[in-house]
């Protein structure tokens, strides 16, 4: 007689039906609560990614426009997700991408991020200037360089950013635009105002000195 396959069995598969549905009935909630958030989690950036690359796939992803595309959605879907506790979901709202060259995407970017400084100054009035600028700035900093390292990944697994690439360098370009426009944005909310006679004389509407 052939031997039973039951003996070859795990001890835990062994285990009588109720009996090993009561162990599973056992785990904490609150690890079993966490491993499912997890889990949600990680298949819902899954998903985020298949959507972006199906869209930027729309037009071939060797070329820059598409890539740059690809960078300029992530970067708003992120700068978007820093500032939802501030000022609410989808706070930069939808934009139709038609210049996706470098400076055209870097300046869509800066323009739509930095266009919400009135908004968050109202959110917080009780810090000083040069804090809240310093402030909003890391915010949307941060966000624009999660979506940059986003896509970066992305069209690194499509193997379009070897050496030479100019997938790489139009992407790297765009960066390089964004973060110099978040630093010269900064530079200039920290200027001192000028004074009334420094800007009637940039003007040309200062007095004329008195003759002897």
């Amino acid at each position: 007689m052939a031997p039973s396959s039951v003996g070859t069995l795990p001890p835990t598969a062994a285990l009588p039906a109720q009996e090993a549905s009561q162990t599973h009935r056992t785990a904490p909630p609150g690890e079993a609560r966490a491993a499912k958030a997890q889990g949600d989690e990680r298949s819902l950036r899954q998903q985020q990614n298949v959507q972006i690359l199906q869209a930027s796939m729309d037009v071939s992803i060797q070329s820059g426009d598409s890539s740059l595309a690809l960078l300029y959605r992530t970067a708003i879907d992120r700068i978007n997700e820093i500032l939802g506790p501030e000022l609410g979901p989808n706070a930069i709202g939808s934009a139709s991408n038609q210049d996706n060259s470098p400076e055209g995407t870097a300046g869509r970017i800066l323009a739509l991020s930095t266009a919400l400084y009135d908004a968050y100054a109202a959110r917080h009035p009780d810090k000083d200037t040069e804090t809240l600028a310093r402030d909003f700035v890391a915010l949307i900093r941060g966000g624009f360089e999660t979506g940059f390292n986003e896509a970066k990944g992305i069209l690194d697994g499509l193997g379009v950013l070897g050496d030479g690439s100019p997938v790489a360098s139009g992407i790297q370009k765009t960066y390089e635009l964004v973060m110099k426009g978040y630093d010269d944005f900064l530079a200039s909310k920290l200027a001192p105002p000028a004074d009334e006679g420094e800007a009637a004389e940039k003007d040309g509407t200062a007095p004329a000195p008195a003759s002897a």
